[in-house]
């Protein structure tokens, strides 16, 4: 892998390409022994103590890797049969119950492959399942619950990350729908007893309204039949989850209660600071602009991050005209899409965002550096915060393939995830002197001789 600085114009950006060095010691080398998977989006873990890593396929596989880096032969879960997956679909999400240990709930967010019962294929399914009785590395495909069914107007931009925030809610990150350049106006859209504009693809009903938002569920209670303004409730206004009390939303009869931030073009990768709640958003661009929000744990709800109005810091399409949209929330980095003919070539970056982490694992030197890449350049950045407010990026690393994901194991290692999306991947993980007595773990070196 070879290291070099892109060329940037800074007085467009809305952060700074820092020349400054990051330190030595951080190395990216093959995780769990070089295993490839297919079509590999993110690593998750249980929170248990187990030391096991959870790879999400796109296919519908979820895998595990033990503790020894090995690669178990049976998935933990299986829901191939239900999955629509190529392109931009598929398995594309998983979160553990904050209680997993004691209750074997997981999550998951599918684009779903078997219509019927008021679904279409591609549409969106959030779905909850619990784990056998009798085996810990096995899901129990009969368990199987739906918790909630969100129409796509295009097979593309399907957001697909879901996280448990430290609050406790599930939180679910959700694209504009697709097509190009937002025809059905949901970024903006919040009236949910509006009908999108007409034409092929908009689909009808306020579930449609929650394209292009982030959502916040509790998936601990359900709501019972009645009038709401939950618009992915049964028929009947029933749902197999609530909705906070501080969400922005709620008991607004034109709104859907289910929203927390709208806004967004196609927020694929999206995490929370384990030490701080920040949640940090990679939002896919158009073709101008690829950018990474940043939300403070303490920020009021309802936050708009502006597109289509929008698109970065500009207005959608331009280098040069501000975002018009008062308090809407700005980028902390952005960067320069293929597509963006009012900058020089040499300065576009890439085409496609994908969001990371901020790391809060054992390598101390990168303690606080947000990493995120590009899907398409294959580039590796490290995001530090100089003064308040003023974030700078650092070039890390060229990989040999696009970046698929990333995810964090349960003491905080950081691990990128590089192939294809129509083929094999395999994992890497960031690695560097740790304090004194902090455990070596297998996975950081491919060494493996004891």
């Amino acid at each position: 892998m070879t290291r070099r600085i892109p060329l940037i114009l800074a007085s467009l950006l809305a952060s700074t390409l820092s020349l400054a060095q990051i330190p030595a010691d951080i190395t990216l080398e093959p995780a769990f022994g070089g295993a490839t998977f297919d079509r590999p989006v993110a690593v998750r873990h249980a929170d248990d103590g187990s030391g096991r890593r959870f790879i999400v396929q796109l296919n519908g596989f979820v895998r595990i890797v033990d503790a020894s880096n090995n690669v178990l032969s049976t998935p933990f879960l299986d829901i191939s049969s239900l999955t629509s997956a190529g392109g931009e679909r598929g398995l594309l999400g998983l979160a553990f119950h904050p209680e997993y240990a004691s209750n074997g709930r997981i999550y998951v967010n599918y684009t779903d492959a078997e219509p019927g019962n008021g679904i279409s294929t591609g549409d969106t399914v959030i779905a909850e399942f619990e784990v056998s009785a009798g085996n810990s590395d096995v899901i129990d495909f009969n368990s199987r619950r739906q918790i909630m069914v969100i129409p796509q107007d295009f097979s593309n931009h399907n957001g697909g990350d879901i996280h448990f925030g430290p609050d406790g809610y599930l939180y679910i990150g959700m694209g504009d729908g697709g097509s190009g350049n937002d025809p059905c106006l949901r970024g903006q859209g919040l009236d949910s007893s509006a009908a999108p504009p007409s034409g092929p693809g908009c689909v009808t009903g306020p579930a449609g309204w929650l394209l292009g938002k982030m959502l916040r569920i509790d998936v601990d209670n359900t709501t019972p039949p009645g009038s709401n303004n939950l618009c992915a409730a049964e028929s009947d206004g029933s749902a197999p989850f609530a909705v906070p009390a501080d969400n922005p939303f709620v008991g607004q009869s034109d709104r859907c209660g289910e929203v927390w931030a709208y806004g967004l073009r196609n927020p694929y990768r999206f995490s929370f600071d384990r030490e701080t709640g920040d949640l940090w958003i990679g939002d896919v661009g158009q073709s101008s602009w690829e950018e990474i929000n940043l939300l403070p744990a303490a920020s009021p709800t309802g936050a708009n991050f502006g597109w289509k109005t929008c698109e970065g810091t500009f207005q959608r399409g331009s280098s040069s005209t501000p975002c018009s949209l008062l308090d809407s929330v700005l980028p902390v980095v952005q960067y320069a899409n293929y597509g963006n003919t009012s900058v020089p070539a040499p300065s576009r970056e890439g085409c496609s965002v994908t969001g990371g982490f901020r790391y809060r694992g054992p390598v101390l030197s990168m303690q606080g550096y947000y990493v995120y890449a590009d899907y398409c350049e294959r580039d590796i950045y490290f995001v530090s915060e100089s003064g308040v407010g003023n974030w700078g990026r650092e070039f890390f690393e060229e990989v040999f393939q696009n970046v698929l994901g990333f995810g964090e194991d349960q003491v905080g290692n950081l691990y990128i995830s590089v192939g294809q999306a129509s083929g094999t991947g395999q994992f890497f993980v960031f690695s560097g002197d740790t304090a004194p007595g902090d455990p070596i773990f297998i996975d950081r070196f491919e060494d493996t001789t004891p």
